[in-house]
């Protein structure tokens, strides 16, 4: 590793040149995301602030640092998935000056030690993906949240039921703003992004065809629902699994076949976990599957396959090419894990698309500004997980549309009023 004293340490500095490039990719196709950076470079409203980040470090991840740091923000970094680091963005960052604690490959101590670093310089705001970094906070460093940390932001929907957990508890120290629960944030980056990512990470780790497949789904929330669309594009037989009355029903009427595990194991050629919850497949389930079936997780943590069921299962395993693993198990059957279980959309391939994380890290970049405009008028959020404001949503939603050369009507004046008129019936 490269290391300068207390500012970075990532993979090799010499990927930087490589990783600037894939930032200058990024850029071209994130254009709400750039417009913020030159409207706010101008006025910097973050001077004065430290952010601390834990999120995947891609090249769509090192725009928004980048626009932070243009904002006037003083920014520290670690990545958020072991497995999701672009070591060549981490190096280019590090290059730029950015303070960043981040590589492919690092075990769970290297893991929180990085977390750990970003903490050293006092943040005023944290930017959070699974809540890794404020649950370190609040765990390690509780007198933080007093001392000057205003409020964070979480990215993704593990991390607010995390937090929402929290703070009905009454164990949430600070304000945090839920991202992903913002329109422009869940109904395009978990639909669009992770269903694409999803099977484009699958495909560079297995090369297989989809068409003709059965392809288990298990979850049929916003990213389950994206998986089983691309999956159905490209002519797979899909199956989900669900514990959700009502997503379930969602799921039939979109013509899947709806059963249990235990069923869709024994005919299963691809599973594809987006629940969110541990134990979703696990040793009877390995027993059940067909010989060459394909398991991997695109939830945020690792928990969802059972590995540990999976190794008691198998008599032998072997990296068979990059990200999967073939486990032999003892009744001669081979059992392919892809990514050892994480993200496979982040660790067989880049992640989402730029163009669907420009809307959500606009809204990162938005969320951590309101904070910071509230703080600077003295105003205190109640210590709990807050929604993004509607016009928030709306705004960039439009900014986005006119990137793409789309214009829409507007309600005249009379259709306001009549919106407004509870007595207008018919």
């Amino acid at each position: 590793m490269n290391q300068k004293a207390g500012k970075y340490k990532v993979r090799d500095l010499k990927l930087a040149k490589e990783g600037a490039r894939l930032i200058e990719w990024a850029e071209s196709r994130m254009p709400v995301l750039v417009a913020l950076r030159e409207k706010y470079s101008k006025i910097k409203p973050f001077k004065g602030y430290k952010i601390a980040g834990c999120l995947h470090v891609t090249k769509e991840t090192a725009v928004l640092v980048k626009t932070f740091e243009a904002a006037g923000a003083e920014v520290s970094w670690s990545g958020c998935n072991p497995l999701s680091t672009n070591d060549a963005v981490a190096a280019a960052l590090a290059a730029d000056g950015v303070s960043i604690f981040a590589w492919h490959g690092m075990n769970v101590k290297e893991f929180y030690w990085c977390i750990e670093e970003t903490l050293k310089f006092h943040p005023n705001l944290t930017l959070d993906d699974g809540a890794d970094l404020i649950f370190t906070i609040h765990k390690n460093h509780p007198e933080f949240a007093k001392q000057f940390i205003i409020g964070g932001t979480e990215e993704t929907t593990t991390g607010v039921h995390r937090l929402r957990a929290m703070a009905a508890d009454g164990a949430l120290r600070y304000p945090v703003i839920a991202v992903n629960d913002a329109e422009t944030k869940w109904d395009f980056d978990n639909v669009y992004g992770t269903g694409q990512s999803t099977l484009d990470g699958i495909l560079r780790a297995t090369s297989v065809l989809f068409a003709g497949k059965n392809v288990v789904v298990a979850g049929f929330g916003h990213c389950g629902r994206g998986v089983t669309n691309r999956a159905k594009g490209l002519g797979a037989n899909v199956i989900v699994t669900e514990v959700k009355p009502t997503a379930a029903l969602k799921a039939t009427l979109e013509g899947y076949r709806v059963m249990k595990m235990d069923e869709a194991a024994k005919i299963g050629d691809i599973f594809i976990t987006a629940t969110g919850v541990k134990d979703v497949i696990v040793k009877r389930h390995f027993r059940s599957m067909k010989n060459g079936a394909i398991v991997c997780n695109t939830g945020h943590y690792d928990c969802e396959i059972n590995i540990p069921d999976l190794e008691a299962v198998a008599k032998g395993k072997r990296e068979i090419r990059d990200n999967n693993e073939e486990y032999t198990l003892k009744n001669g059957r081979h059992i392919y894990l892809l990514a050892k279980g994480r993200l496979v959309n982040l660790a067989a391939a880049e992640g989402h698309p730029s163009e669907v994380m420009d809307m959500s890290f606009a809204n990162q970049f938005m969320s951590q500004l309101r904070l910071v405009e509230l703080h600077r008028k003295g105003v205190l959020l109640e210590n709990t997980v807050h929604d993004i404001p509607v016009t928030q949503d709306q705004e960039i939603a439009l900014v986005k549309l006119g990137t793409q050369g789309h214009n829409i009507d507007k309600l005249t004046p009379a259709q306001l009023k009549y919106n407004e008129d509870y007595s207008a019936g018919t």
